[in-house]
């Protein structure tokens, strides 16, 4: 498989990703409002934005040995993990997040993944 191959892959991953935040947040803004539709796009956002950041890392890999790709996945998850707390951190900072509709978005954010593993070319 070739590099390009796996950028396509991962940019359909990313495109339903944000698919999936733009659903759920606007089922909340149509029910609830925008005050309320707050917190699941904050949810998405916490697991987007991290996905984002280790496919930039993967992508800048491709190519290298064998060896280097590998380090990098691992920088790259690790710093997914560290972006990840501390974009929950920097959201529980602001008053009135609703925790059901933001984990909800951030679990279906992160499922996208499972469902990929279905799609085919």
């Amino acid at each position: 498989m070739t590099a390009e191959k796996k950028l396509s892959t991962v940019s359909k991953i990313l495109a339903l990703q944000v698919l999936v935040i733009l659903a759920i947040t606007t089922g909340f803004y149509i029910a609830v409002g925008w005050p309320r539709a707050l917190s699941p796009l904050l949810g998405g956002l916490a697991a987007f934005v991290p996905n984002v950041y280790l496919a930039i890392r993967m992508a800048r890999s491709a190519g290298q040995p064998a060896q280097k790709i590998v380090r990098s996945f691992y920088a790259g998850e690790s710093g997914k993990l560290i972006l990840t707390g501390m974009l929950f951190y920097m959201i529980f900072q602001i008053p009135n997040i609703a925790l059901f509709p933001l984990l909800t978005t951030y679990v279906a954010t992160l499922s996208v993944f499972w469902f990929a593993l279905l799609m085919r070319d």
